[in-house]
């Protein structure tokens, strides 16, 4: 069945292709100042076993689920256990497969025998249906990034690989957590005393954090990436009135490195926005701007009447915790407990009206394709909301469209093929 077919059986049901995010770990061997799950932390350290990690993936693949992801903590501290899997994953029938790297593998490149090493390495996840593959960089700035992860030598070692795993016929995506280091200094201080008055200081905010992410794209460019991701800021705040979270997923944080007013937040997802229109020609970047700018709109001013779309977490998409194998609808509603995957029938979870949805969190896994599929669902389900959504927020339609334009230039960012740049141009 293509996935055409799929998406429009599922678009008619109010539904869309399903997703599963896995954390076969929550071990890890990075310092990462913005995630829980950091060396350093001290915690029971969990692994799931990979026999029951199976029965999930079978039990998503005979659910229709199309994607699946396998994360951490770190999951390439287990490579050949990781390959199993996602061959595993392949056998049973789901085409979009996922996996990726803090890196840790690449530092010290200086090392004899570091190409052997990973050439070895590249040969091995192409060696299996892997359809993407990512590999973690916190900032434009090397030596902020490395300190950050506490891995001598990453960045440059980053550059060596990427033309390894090319040539074995996987074409990395680089990940960026967004985080207040990812400008170095320009976007790690800055305070409204410096600027002298709030609107000042928002303003500063965007110029710093808008050449920030430039300088960013021009950085993964120049290291040999061909695709790019934005992981959103990883900490809660919700407001006063709603239900409340409780994070199961440790890349959570309640660090200052990733807390972000709502104010501030507009102002990140404008300067996002902004760098990655300057660079769609260059990189193949999976950000959509219609999930972007409707989070600049969410955190406005919090009277727009028209609400972004909210989040299919626990309707079709699911995250897996490493620490007792159980299904919730995402990382951060952890108050949710659906037990074990095999006892999930989404299809008898009953989807929440629209104004009901959440969206107490920016997690991207979940609220990127949310904001691309929402359209369509709208459509099918409710034409004139989608009228009047449209006309609320003008130019929303046409950041769609254009989203979809370019996914398709980009190949919807297959990973085991080279870019068209050709393509890519006219963006």
């Amino acid at each position: 069945m293509s996935l055409v077919t799929v998406l429009l059986k599922s678009i008619l049901t109010h539904r869309i292709p399903g997703q599963v995010v896995v954390q076969i770990t929550d071990r890890c061997n990075a310092r990462c100042p913005q995630c829980g799950m950091r060396v350093t932390e001290s915690f029971a350290r969990s692994t799931l076993d990979t026999d029951a990690i199976k029965k999930m993936i079978d039990a998503a693949a005979g659910r229709g689920v199309q994607a699946i992801s396998f994360t951490g903590g770190e999951p390439l501290l287990d490579v050949p256990r990781l390959v199993e899997l996602i061959r595993h994953a392949g056998a049973a029938g789901i085409p979009y497969i996922r996996t990726g790297t803090n890196g840790f593998m690449f530092a010290r490149p200086e090392k004899k025998g570091f190409e052997s090493r990973i050439a070895r390495m590249a040969d091995q996840l192409a060696d299996t249906p892997l359809r993407n593959f990512w590999i973690s960089l916190d900032s434009a700035v090397d030596c902020v990034h490395e300190g950050m992860r506490g891995f001598p030598g990453v960045v440059a070692g980053i550059g060596r690989a990427l033309p390894l795993f090319h040539r074995a016929g996987i074409y990395p995506a680089v990940n960026l957590g967004i985080n207040r280091n990812v400008g170095g200094d320009a976007t790690r201080h800055l305070t409204r005393a410096d600027a002298g008055s709030d609107s000042a200081c928002l303003d500063t905010f965007y110029s710093r954090y808008r050449k920030a992410f430039e300088r960013f794209y021009q950085r993964a460019v120049d290291l040999g990436f061909t695709m790019a991701n934005a992981c959103y800021p990883m900490s809660i705040d919700v407001p006063e009135g709603q239900r409340g979270l409780s994070a199961v997923y440790a890349a959570t944080t309640v660090a200052d490195i990733v807390r972000f007013t709502r104010p501030e937040k507009r102002m990140l997802f404008k300067a996002l926005t902004a760098a990655i229109r300057s660079f769609r020609s260059r990189i193949r970047i999976f950000s959509p701007l219609c999930a972007l700018e409707s989070l600049v709109r969410q955190y406005s001013d919090g009277t727009s009447p028209i609400p972004a779309y909210g989040c299919r977490g626990g309707v079709d998409f699911f995250f897996i915790n490493a620490a007792d194998g159980h299904t919730y609808p995402c990382g951060y509603r952890g108050n949710e407990d659906f037990g074990a995957l095999w006892d999930v029938d989404p299809g008898r979870l009953t989807p929440p009206a629209e104004a009901d949805a959440c969206r107490q969190c920016d997690w991207e896994c979940f609220r990127d394709p949310s904001a691309l599929f929402g359209p369509l669902l709208e459509a099918a389900a409710n034409p004139l909301g989608l009228i009047r959504r449209m006309a609320a927020t003008p130019g929303a339609l046409a950041a769609w469209a254009g989203d979809l334009s370019y996914y398709r230039a980009c190949g919807f960012f297959n990973g085991r093929q080279s870019p068209d740049y050709r393509k890519l141009r006219r963006f």
